[in-house]
């Protein structure tokens, strides 16, 4: 497949999951031959690996093999530049474990051709037709998350926009700008720290709510440690604290960065509930990540703010 100038690129990084691709991602690129579509592959273990060579091989994509798991935000920076390689003029950016029909993609584009300095998600909702993003808020006072909807009921806040990397469309021309996803989170918040950075350059976020995507929510993670259905990984509990710690001391003013400290505590244990407490009841994975993300965490915070 020839790329042509202009043409979107799809960018997945993948980490154990061709079945995913093969039942979200296959449709969305042979709905349109002129897609660029890029998957980077986390090495995970080579039965996965060969799965995935023999579909990509079959759908046409690009594959890119790490010999190592680089993380999402490093293994998306590998995968952007191929498509920038290829000619790509915009980038959207898919988790394994997401869908997005031709119809929302070129809802999205039509924004991204109004303002080429907008980077743009859809409304995501689960399978069962509730809704998991519809625009997000972190509170810069102290690190707590919300859906924008929940605003008016944090009237004092201060608060700044963010959107889920689950699915993103940006031009070229911005992701330039800025520089891609930072390398020190590996998994987890760069997707905030993408959105706090792309206002600097001149950029927007914008939530297109016509255009929608479906989220197979936990698709993607080992709950191999888990009690119950709704506990999440170890690695979900662990990047999750750490980097929140990460980003403060990345971008904010020392007397917020110690505000967000004094609240990692509290925190932590917010991060950690979201699995329920059943979890706690069979393994003591959750705590053990939970608490070493913590002290990792504080430990790149105090780094991070010396540096700066």
């Amino acid at each position: 497949m020839s790329p042509i100038e202009g043409t979107t690129g799809v960018i997945v990084v993948n980490y154990g999951s061709p079945h995913l691709l093969q039942a979200n991602l296959a449709p969305l690129t042979r709905s349109d031959p002129s897609l660029v579509c890029v998957v980077v592959d986390n090495f995970s273990t080579a039965a996965n690996r060969a799965a995935l060579e023999a579909l990509a091989a079959e759908e046409h994509w690009t594959l890119l093999l790490p010999d190592a798991n680089l993380g999402f935000g490093t293994g998306m920076n590998l995968g952007v530049q191929r498509a920038i390689d290829l000619a790509c003029s915009r980038v959207l950016l898919l988790n394994p474990d997401a869908t997005l029909d031709r119809r929302a993609l070129d809802r999205l584009v039509e924004e991204t051709d109004r303002d080429p300095l907008a980077m743009c998600a859809p409304r995501i909702e689960r399978s069962d037709g509730s809704v998991w993003f519809d625009g997000n808020d972190l509170c810069l006072d102290d690190g707590a998350i919300w859906a924008t909807s929940r605003r008016r009921l944090h009237p004092e806040a201060t608060v700044t926009p963010w959107l889920t990397g689950a699915c993103l469309l940006l031009t070229v021309e911005l992701w330039t700008l800025l520089g891609g996803f930072r390398d020190e989170y590996f998994l987890y918040w760069e997707d905030v720290d993408l959105s706090f950075r792309v206002p600097a350059v001149g950029g927007t976020l914008v939530v297109v709510h016509d255009a929608v995507a479906i989220h197979d929510e936990g698709g993607t993670h080992d709950r191999s440690d888990a009690a119950s259905s709704r506990a999440k990984s170890s690695t979900y509990y662990y990047y999750n604290v750490r980097n929140r710690l990460l980003f403060a001391a990345l971008h904010l003013p020392p007397e917020r960065v110690r505000s967000w400290r004094r609240t990692a505590l509290s925190a932590t244990w917010a991060i950690l509930l979201q699995g329920g407490r059943r979890q706690f009841l069979t393994s003591t994975s959750p705590l053990r990540a939970g608490f070493s993300g913590l002290r990792d965490g504080l430990r790149l915070s105090r780094d991070a703010a010396r540096r700066r």
